[in-house]
Order: structure tokens, then sequence, then C-alpha cells
């Protein structure tokens, strides 16, 4: 009996197939190449409420009206590094536009891009200055006290400053993302490792820059995973050329990741020696403008969500907090996935985000 895969017409048709494939791939790269594709991040309405310097406060449009929202808004608060626009990265792969269906009121915080006027900034002037502002403007926005804080990252340890030394602000729920709290583990994850060392001058650094240079942190994390930032993921993106989505998915992220901001020198020092180095907010001894900070003063309901293959911020720099903080309503949530792709990763709709809603639901009544 002869062959089914060496029929003409089998032939014929597969060999129409992949040169359709070759040519739209063709076309596709040509197009990558020239810098002829982009694509738009950040992409649902919002209003600008507030600023002050850099610093912008956003309130997303809602999607359902009144009387189908949660009473308590939600304030989303990213890192100082990187733009927020990950939280709303585009149409299909959005955290914001769920929560908006889910019936929240979102707001998000921008904290822009400092420049060397404002090398000086302390994480005391990001928790004890702009935090409190922001939270006001919210509250005089929609008209109420009681409010729910999302941190991510460095967000999820400014949010976590300001919890514990703002408890009586109106604050409901916090919720954490991959946060980076408790170093005390000097062998857990290379940035640990790099930023702990006797040959990292971070004071030499600040003094030649005045900032952190964003590219310098971006080199840094892509050198924890050499091979899948700067050979697999090309490698992956070649095979599906053809495919719009994994296209698309690849453009909106390569905006997002290359979209570079600075870290504000003083802030950036102190992150290395008093967080990393010291672990003061973990040994109890961290102050911010002289007032010490103290986890037990943190009494609103309380997630703690990490990642099970987080490379930048280990598992175990977040989940110590639980015995530290002062409420009783606390849960920590494991879930797949890494540092970013936990939250937009293809899985994320699925998994991660009606976990969060579940649990804020209940609390946002």
């Amino acid at each position: 009996m002869p062959d089914p895969a060496l029929d003409p017409e089998v032939l014929t048709k597969r060999f129409f197939e992949e040169l359709d494939r070759f040519t739209k791939s063709s076309d596709t790269f040509a197009k990558l190449a020239a810098s002829r594709l982009d694509i738009q991040i950040g992409q649902t309405p919002k209003t600008v409420i507030w600023t002050l310097n850099k610093a912008k406060l956003y309130h997303f449009t809602p999607v359902l009206p009144p009387e189908k929202r949660h009473p308590v808004p939600l304030l989303l608060v990213f890192a100082l590094i990187n733009r927020p626009d990950i939280f709303d990265l585009r149409p299909g792969n959005s955290f914001v536009k769920y929560l908006l269906h889910q019936g929240y009121d979102v707001y998000m915080v921008d904290w822009g891009r400092p420049g060397l006027e404002d090398a000086h900034y302390q994480m005391d002037d990001y928790v004890l200055d702009y935090l409190p502002r922001i939270v006001r403007a919210m509250q005089r926005h929609i008209g109420r006290r009681e409010f729910s804080m999302l941190g991510w990252c460095i967000g999820a340890m400014l949010t976590t400053l300001y919890a514990a030394m703002r408890p009586n602000d109106g604050i409901r729920n916090l919720i954490l993302l991959t946060a980076p709290l408790d170093f005390a583990d000097k062998e857990a994850g290379p940035f640990n490792r790099w930023l702990t060392t006797e040959y990292y001058n971070v004071d030499e650094l600040i003094s030649q820059y005045g900032n952190m240079p964003g590219y310098m942190i971006d080199y840094g994390s892509k050198m924890l995973k050499p091979v899948e930032n700067f050979i697999s993921t090309y490698f992956k993106l070649w095979d599906n050329l053809d495919n719009p989505a994994v296209v698309e998915s690849y453009l909106a992220m390569n905006k997002w990741v290359t979209d570079l901001v600075d870290f504000p020198g003083a802030a950036f020092r102190q992150w290395v020696v008093e967080f990393y180095r010291e672990n003061r907010l973990m040994e109890g001894t961290l102050r911010l403008r002289g007032e010490l900070v103290d986890l037990r003063n943190l009494r609103c309901n309380f997630l703690n969500v990490i990642a099970d293959k987080d490379h930048i911020v280990p598992t175990c720099q977040s989940t110590t907090v639980m015995d530290k903080v002062g409420t009783k309503d606390k849960l920590l949530l494991h879930m797949r996935g890494g540092h970013i792709g936990m939250m937009v990763g293809s899985g994320a709709n699925k998994r991660v985000w009606p976990q969060i809603d579940a649990w804020l639901a209940k609390r946002s009544q």
C-alpha cells in the first residue's frame, strides 16, 4: 500500500502551506527589521486626576454602572522602574480591563521619569509624601474613605511601608505581587549576591550617574537568564513569525521592557544599603524620616501573591512577612509563573486574576 505521505496531492498541499507560511514569515520579518511593526500598550481609557512633579494618578473609565460596582476602589502601584502599563498591557491581556469588568473603580499611579533634578528622592518621599497625597486625591475623587491597594515588585514594598506607617488613612485591603521584603538569605537569587558584594560600590555609581540608569537595571535583569533573554526569545519569535498572536504578544512585551526608567539615585542607594544589605525592614530597624516602620501596625486585610518561578524576587523574600504583619485576615497565595509572566502570561486571566478578584470582592463590599 503506498505511503500516504508520498501522495502527490498531499505533498502539493504541504508545499503550498509551507510556501504560504514562508511568505507570511518573510513579510513579518521584513517589517520587524525595518521597525514598521508597532503596537500600542496601555490603551484602556483613563483620565489624569492628580499630578505632582513627574507623578500622575489615573482613573480608568468604568465599564459598569455605579450600582454594579464595588464601593471600595482599588489603587494600583507599580515599581519605580519600568512603566505601569504592564497592568494594562494590551486588549485581551489587560489586568485593568479585567478589574473594570469585575466592577472595580480602578486608579493607577504613574511615577513618571525622574531626571537628574530628582536624584535626591528617597523611599521616604514616595511613602510619606506621594502616596498619602495620591490616596487623598483618590478619596476626594470617588467620595469614599476606604480603599484597596495593590503593589507589584518594588511597588509592593512601597505599599507595605505605607500600610504599616499610615494604617488609619482608610486602607482596607492590601494585595502584594512578588514583593521583595526580606533579604536575610544573601545567597537567594543573583541580585542579592551582586548587590551585597564589597565590589559593588553603590556610592560611586550614584556619584557618577546621579540616578541609576534604567539600561543598567535592564541589562542586569536580563543577565539573570541570559540564554532565554538573548537567544531563546528570538528563536521562538522566528519560529512563529506567521502567527499574529505570538508576534503581537512579543511586540507588546518588548515595548514595555525596552521603555526604560531610571531609578532615583538616593532611593536606589537606600534600596541597596538599607534593604538588600542591612535588611532593616525585617530586622525592625527601618526608619523613614525618623519614624520606625513596624509591620505589626499593618492591620488591613492582606493578600500576598508569590510566583514559584520568580528569578528576580525569590519566594523567600516574600513569605516571611506573613509572620510579621499585625492583621488576622491574611493569605499567602502560591501561583505558577515568573516575576512578570505570572500576571501577563497566557494563563494569567484564568489562574491568577480570578483568585485575586475572589479574595478582593468579598472584602470590597
